[in-house]
């Protein structure tokens, strides 16, 4: 498998965690933002959209995170990253789906060099931009962490999930961004919990060949 990557994009970071989990042999194809290297004719081909990630299997190729990990689970089923039973599967949709689609597009790379350049605002603005919407992600899926956490470790029941897989880049950023995350005890307990596996620190940004 080939993972056209960007080394501190979140949605590549999740895809970094679920192939490690998953024990898959990957190839990692670097690409630049800053050489606009994801616009490039080549790439465009691959992934019209022009977005990381995408991945490369055997030529099928396929963007978007999500959809990503979900079929990594489907077609290596060991650990599955979504539970057993119907109503788990859809409380971890859910919870990734609260991450991936509703605070990540908001404060993703495209998005604040919009607010810098077009729209004009200062560096204080999209800061604050950045943390209102961190906070409003963040306050809702503590607590369903509190509902759901079976052990103060993941997420969702015991295991790691699809859920944990989208929390840890999420709040890499968020402190990236200094963001204030002492309103959210449980998920930085799961967070910390979820960063000392070796699935998840392998994915880190800083351990990627690309970083810089």
């Amino acid at each position: 498998m080939r993972l056209y990557t960007v080394w501190r994009s979140s949605a590549a970071f999740r895809v970094r965690i679920a192939l490690h989990l998953k024990g898959i042999a990957f190839e990692s194809a670097a690409k630049q933002f800053a050489r606009d290297e994801h616009r490039a004719a080549d790439y465009l081909a691959l992934n019209p959209q022009g977005l990381i990630p995408a991945l490369d299997d055997d030529g099928f190729v396929i963007g978007q995170s999500l959809a990503i990990i979900e079929y990594l689970d489907e077609t290596h089923a060991e650990p599955p990253l979504l539970p057993a039973d119907t109503r788990g599967r859809a409380v971890v949709r859910a919870m990734s789906q609260g991450i991936a689609c509703d605070v990540h597009p908001l404060n993703n790379l495209r998005v604040l060099n919009y607010l810098k350049g077009p729209l004009a605002q200062d560096a204080a603005a999209v800061e604050r931009w950045y943390h209102h919407w961190i906070d409003a992600g963040f306050t809702a899926l503590e607590q369903l962490a509190r509902r759901h956490s079976g052990d103060g470790a993941h997420l969702y029941g015991r295991t790691v999930t699809m859920a944990d897989v989208c929390l840890v880049p999420q709040l890499y950023n968020a402190r990236r961004f200094r963001c204030d995350l002492a309103a959210y005890p449980t998920l930085t307990g799961i967070g910390t919990a979820l960063e000392a596996l070796p699935a998840f620190a392998a994915a880190r940004p800083e351990a990627q060949p690309d970083a810089s």
